[in-house]
């Protein structure tokens, strides 16, 4: 049976429904929780906060969060970098899971889960307030600690040329939820950057290559797109 967390979670319920639609979302990289309110309510599963490139700061990432959540959407925060504190920042606020950029190696992926876990499974330090309510408003913070590892979702980018050869050994770490692709970043990493909107063959093989992945070791695949058309090309592999 799921726990109340994970029936809160809707990505992390889309994602293990076994359905044929893929689960949709928007980015949000301007901070506002109004933004985040009107982007909610257009009916995505989840919309991916953006701390790496937006100009979303720590106190714009926890009312994101509170907001999106409201709506009954799955906030996920994508943190700047694979650094605990900002892991731990993230998944305080609320969010339903974390994205983390250019991921080459394997023991980045173990130091990655190890943070956003409690223990005994990970180091993720116990204490905020605010997550609880993002699930359910009767959640306690009992309840929190007690179903966090098992409700919130790790998504680690794949976008360098490491972490395209190490996919394999990254997509195996217990704990890795989702493999997403960043194109631009993995186009400019190896050597075919995207310009014009045109993507080179081997960049839509390597693409390709993480999806295969993700399928051969029972993980699940993102891309990110910048047109409906693009996403539908890449929902309908």
């Amino acid at each position: 049976m799921a726990s109340a967390m994970q029936e809160a979670n809707v990505l992390k319920k889309a994602l293990h429904a076994g359905q044929k639609e893929p689960a949709m979302g928007f980015w949000q990289m301007i901070p506002g929780s109004n933004v985040s309110r009107v982007m909610a309510r257009c009916g995505p599963s989840w919309i991916l906060i953006d701390q790496e490139h937006g100009n979303i700061d720590d106190g714009a990432m926890h009312e994101a969060v509170a907001a999106i959540a409201a709506c009954r959407v799955s906030p996920i925060v994508r943190i700047a970098d694979n650094q605990a504190w900002m892991v731990k920042r993230a998944l305080d606020a609320g969010a339903h899971g974390v994205l983390v950029p250019l991921l080459s190696f394997e023991a980045d992926a173990k130091r990655l889960v190890a943070s956003a876990k409690f223990p005994p499974v990970g180091v993720r330090g116990f204490g905020s307030p605010f997550p609880m309510e993002r699930f359910h408003p009767d959640l306690t913070s009992s309840d929190y600690l007690k179903q966090a590892n098992d409700a919130l979702l790790t998504i680690v980018q794949i976008e360098t040329k490491d972490g395209l050869a190490n996919v394999d050994a990254i997509a195996r770490v217990p704990g890795v939820d989702v493999l997403f692709v960043g194109p631009f970043d993995l186009g400019n990493n190896i050597g075919h950057p995207i310009v014009d909107g045109v993507m080179h063959d081997d960049l839509q093989a390597a693409i390709k290559k993480v999806l295969d992945t993700a399928i051969a070791t029972g993980k699940k695949a993102g891309i990110f797109c910048t047109s409906g058309e693009q996403a539908k090309g890449y929902a309908d592999l």
